[in-house]
């Protein structure tokens, strides 16, 4: 039923927010395999669905941030301004080229694996205290932006999924990290929901993102990321940091073996 559907969607995206807006990272990155395995939504129109959910959760934690003038640094600027082009470049690259879920699923562990095991070890083995952008120049980070903006676009997550746990693995401090990842996700995800839904008019099959869905889940992420973000100065970085990785892992292995099998 349709309301049973709208309250699983609103619990899921409250949980997976609250968890993950104290570190940056919408929560679109593992609301992308509920959707699916238990929604079923299908191929490619789950990447748009995750594109809106964070269109519609991302205000939540924003608006906590910007209470607290946390949006005002130059990493926002160069995190949104790199991104923003490379998510049109992946949201065409998921239509036209990878369409299939097979590829899309192992594209997800070839992602997700890694990226969660670096985040893991960096957490246990700390590099020294960085600040700014990590050591990176302004160059570096506008062409790291703009590569996860690509991969964003094709992965449904907008970019500063990934961007957050790159940067806090340099030693950027979460605190920098956090607004300015979540500000790039809502920026990119409004550009990559709407080339989507732009791209839908012209080509056939689920491209379309499934908006009762996405708003359902969307919802429960704009309560959820308030709530994160308020606990943020409340919560342990490590704790945090060593729980987005081993998510990410156990992410990555699942669809790995998925793929493979």
């Amino acid at each position: 039923m349709q309301w049973e559907l709208a309250v699983a969607g609103l619990a899921v995206g409250m949980l997976i927010a609250v968890l993950t807006a104290p570190v940056g990272v919408s929560g679109a990155v593992f609301l992308l395999p509920v959707q699916l395995s238990v929604f079923a939504v299908p191929n490619p129109a789950v990447t748009p669905t995750n594109l809106l959910y964070n269109v519609v959760a991302g205000p939540g934690a924003l608006l906590r941030y910007r209470r607290a003038g946390a949006l005002r640094g130059p990493l926002v600027r160069l995190l949104v301004l790199g991104t923003l082009p490379g998510v049109v470049i992946g949201a065409v690259v998921r239509v036209f080229v990878l369409p299939g879920p097979h590829v899309f699923r192992l594209l997800v562990a070839v992602l997700m694996l890694p990226l969660g095991l670096w985040l893991v070890v960096r957490t246990l083995r700390p590099a020294s205290p960085r600040t700014g952008r990590g050591g990176l120049s302004p160059r570096t980070v506008a062409g790291l932006a703009l590569t996860v903006g690509i991969v964003g676009g094709v992965y449904g997550i907008g970019g500063g999924s990934i961007l957050g746990p790159v940067l806090v693995g340099r030693g950027v401090p979460v605190t920098d990290v956090a607004p300015a990842a979540l500000a790039s996700t809502f920026a990119t995800s409004v550009v990559g929901a709407s080339t989507y839904a732009l791209l839908s008019l012209t080509q056939a099959g689920s491209i379309a993102p499934d908006w009762f869905l996405g708003l359902a889940c969307g919802l429960g992420g704009l309560v959820g990321g308030y709530m994160g973000a308020r606990l943020q100065p409340r919560l342990p970085e490590t704790f945090l940091r060593l729980l987005l990785g081993t998510l990410a892992t156990a992410l990555g292995a699942l669809y790995a073996v998925d793929a493979l099998g």
